[in-house]
């Protein structure tokens, strides 16, 4: 019997967690016909998947990966598994995955929508949820597939992915009318991911990374802003100027002293993250009447529409592996695994001591 060890916190108290071990498989020795057994090999854990956390009840994160205990959860990863266990005839044992786990040690799925480079897990309760979470790559299938890139893939995809999203949004919407683009929180993974974007268009508005003094020089160093201030300087910014605001930090003091200082220039603000999510309440300056929450799924989700099955993951593919790639130049990714390397990574990452240029891999 394999048993499942899991890594909860509690939905309204993330510092607080458990690890919890159960059986696999809970009604006896025998998969359920159809089901695979997959043993999570490693995933990355980033400020994003803090976020997962702080608006889990909102957009339904928790959901994924239900406890059942209402009172925890557990937070989604990126990472890569593998199946050991297979009662599906067209998911053999052997076969490797590349998707969305628990922060857990297995994961019992139920393949559904089988093709020869994916699959979805078709478990009950995630029927109802964002398709592109329940997408899971068959990776050996893939052409090209790189397995020296799978650090980068679980560290940087989802973020890059999301960079991607925000570009074509932006891009689709005319910039929102904006001639200059401030980026706080410049030094998030998400953030530069978005410049790299934003840079392969020459029409693109003039970028503005704004970071905390500790992080200005390096993030002056990647090259990819056309200025970078330091929170202290926000009111330098050409109040004149039509601005919108991409947003990974939630911070509620930055976002107020932008939509303060720029007034009636601030054309847009798209919230995106929150980073520092204990300052996330926004305060009585903030403009909510041209700002709103970013959904990158939801924009995926139009995207198929427009450009059919399969073309914006070509795209966002295409983007991440040269971002990727150029991320390399500053990017330091460490592993540690064992159930005490997960809780310490994720105390880490959730009290913001993790170094901007560093991304955590870990896992049971």
């Amino acid at each position: 019997m394999t048993d499942i060890t899991a890594f909860q916190v509690r939905k309204d108290a993330l510092s607080e967690t458990r690890l919890v071990t159960h059986p696999a498989l809970k009604d006896g020795n025998d998969l359920k016909d159809g089901d695979v057994l997959v043993k999570i090999d490693r995933f990355a854990f980033t400020a994003n998947n803090v976020t997962y956390g702080v608006v889990g009840e909102r957009i339904g994160y928790w959901k994924f990966f239900p406890t059942g205990d209402g009172d925890w959860g557990i937070i989604p990863v990126w990472g890569f598994g593998d199946v050991i266990r297979s009662a599906c005839a067209e998911v053999p044992v052997g076969t490797r995955l590349y998707g969305y786990w628990p922060m857990a040690s297995h994961l019992v799925m139920t393949p559904a929508k089988v093709s020869d480079t994916r699959l979805f897990d078709g478990a009950a309760h995630r029927q109802d949820l964002p398709p592109v979470y329940n997408a899971y790559a068959r990776v050996a299938q893939e052409d090209g597939y790189d397995p020296a890139m799978d650090d980068e893939r679980m560290a940087l995809y989802p973020l890059y992915a999301t960079s991607f999203c925000l570009y074509d949004f932006f891009l689709d919407n005319d910039w929102f009318g904006a001639k200059t683009i401030v980026l706080p929180s410049a030094s998030s993974k998400t953030a530069i991911g978005t410049a790299y974007a934003l840079n392969t268009d020459a029409g693109r508005p003039r970028l503005v990374g704004l970071t905390s003094a500790r992080n200005k020089a390096a993030v002056t160093a990647l090259g990819l802003y056309d200025s970078v201030l330091d929170y202290d300087a926000i009111e330098r910014l050409d109040a004149d100027t039509p601005t919108a605001i991409i947003d990974m930090s939630g911070n509620g003091d930055v976002l107020g002293r932008l939509h303060r200082h720029l007034g009636d220039a601030m054309t847009y603000t798209s919230n995106v993250g929150v980073t520092h999510y204990e300052a996330n309440a926004m305060g009585e300056d903030f403009i909510r009447s041209r700002s709103a929450m970013f959904f990158a799924p939801g924009h995926i989700q139009k995207r198929a529409k427009d450009w059919g099955p399969g073309e914006f993951e070509r795209r966002a593919f295409a983007f991440w592996r040269d971002a990727a790639i150029k991320s390399r130049d500053w990017l330091t990714i460490t592993r540690e695994t064992g159930a005490d390397a997960v809780g310490q990574v994720y105390r880490e990452v959730l009290a913001g001591d993790t170094p901007a240029d560093t991304v955590r891999v870990t896992g049971f």
